[in-house]
């Protein structure tokens, strides 16, 4: 193989994904619509929503994978994670359409496992915890670029507001259950280089169901409102009223 063509493939690794732009385009439309007062609010809220929250798991991941590239894992490109391409993730089904179903379901931001990184190739605690701690990271930034013109007044349409609000409640959702320390989720992923080999070994079998146990314990009516209330209180932190969130979750139920 050539310089050339060696360079032409990592540039092709690394192109973004025409799926992403769809999603952008999705999110931009909607966001328009909703400003504007075309269309029904309802569904306009929904496309908004469903849209922004597909985009924000792509960079979830993708903050994922650039910090693995930058700690030793070369792999990811030729994997299609760095084309933001949710199409290209490990697990299709956990990572995107579980979360979505959650979406609808239940109003929760519910991560999932997504790329495979080559642990083997990144050398040092520090870099396989904030590989880890990218992807959470990554769902506070983008609630905050939501919140933050909420609380400026620089977003005056209710219904645009609103969804921007339940998009914003479902980035700290997510971020605040990524970061619990549960086997399979991205806050075990922060401590476990820093656990002994021993310990690691007999966590091990339990990953796959840790993402599941969560689920199931945010149904229990006790556990569901303690996390809730947990998120509406950064919500308000940012100056935004918490009922905005409630009012867009109600209008991306459009159906009911």
């Amino acid at each position: 193989m050539t310089f050339a063509s060696t360079q032409r493939s990592r540039s092709e690794d690394r192109r973004i994904s025409p799926v992403f732009w769809v999603l952008l385009a999705v999110l931009g439309t909607s966001a328009w619509a909703l400003s504007t007062g075309y269309g029904t609010a309802g569904f306009g809220v929904f496309l908004f929503v469903v849209s922004g929250w597909v985009v924000s798991l792509c960079l979830h991941e993708y903050a994922h994978a650039r910090t693995a590239l930058h700690g030793g894992d070369i792999t990811v490109g030729a994997k299609g994670y760095l084309t933001l391409n949710p199409l290209k993730y490990a697990n299709v089904f956990l990572s995107l359409v579980l979360p979505i179903v959650m979406v609808i379901l239940g109003g929760i931001g519910l991560p999932g496992g997504a790329v495979w990184i080559e642990r083997h190739r990144v050398q040092g605690r520090l870099k396989h915890s904030l590989i880890s701690a990218a992807g959470p990271l990554t769902n506070v930034l983008f609630a905050a670029a939501l919140l933050i013109p909420l609380s400026a007044g620089w977003v005056t349409n209710l219904n645009l507001g609103s969804a921007m609000a339940f998009l914003a409640l479902l980035q700290i959702s997510a971020a605040l259950l990524n970061l619990l320390p549960v086997p399979g989720l991205d806050g075990y992923g922060i401590v476990e280089p820093w656990l002994s080999y021993k310990t690691r070994r007999s966590i091990e079998p339990f990953a796959p169901y840790g993402v599941f146990a969560v689920f199931a314990l945010l149904w229990e009516p006790r556990v569901n409102r303690l996390f809730f209330d947990a998120v509406y209180n950064v919500i308000e932190l940012f100056g935004v009223n918490g009922n905005a969130a409630g009012y867009g979750y109600a209008l991306f139920r459009f159906w009911t």
